[in-house]
């Protein structure tokens, strides 16, 4: 088993900040509950996975948004060394830019001009890895979970040989 520091990194910051969404708090008001003084940027700077975060501080983020470490590094390790939720996922280009969803306008435009430099001659499937969903998902105004249930409903299971 390889481990993808930078991938790893992205998939805790996410799952830290939609924790943290989930509370409906700001990263100040997650600052406020913290033991040390971390500043607003250093907190971002963890969330968008940019910044590798000592273990003690990690327990000591878990400990202010009243989650249990092991259970958070679980989710990313799931979400890293599995299929789902979060990994890579085959879209149908074609099926993307069918789509009329209004948040996914973002993710339309680049279907498009995708399709627009295959010119018809390589496949309309494309796999998105975990980071390329991830700034989509950003861009879209979304979570990446969310991004990618859609993106499942959207263009639903992708065969060899699909038109």
């Amino acid at each position: 088993m390889q481990l993808d520091t930078a991938t790893y990194q992205r998939v805790l910051g996410d799952e830290l900040r939609r924790l943290r969404k989930q509370r409906g708090w700001t990263r100040r008001d997650l600052n406020r509950r913290l033991q040390s003084d971390i500043s607003l940027q250093t907190l971002a700077t963890y969330e968008l996975g940019t910044r590798q975060c000592s273990v003690v501080r990690l327990v000591e983020i878990c400990i202010a948004l009243d989650e249990v470490p092991h259970e958070l590094l679980g989710r990313v390790h799931q979400r890293v060394f599995s299929d789902s939720p979060v990994g890579r996922i085959r879209i149908d280009l074609r099926k993307v830019v069918r789509d009329t969803q209004p948040e996914l306008l973002p993710l339309r435009r680049w279907a498009k001009g995708k399709l627009a430099e295959l010119n018809g001659h390589q496949s309309p499937d494309v796999s998105l890895d975990i980071s390329a969903l991830e700034r989509m998902a950003e861009l879209c105004g979304v979570e990446t979970v969310d991004l990618i249930a859609r993106l499942r409903q959207i263009t639903g299971p992708v065969h060899e040989g699909d038109d």
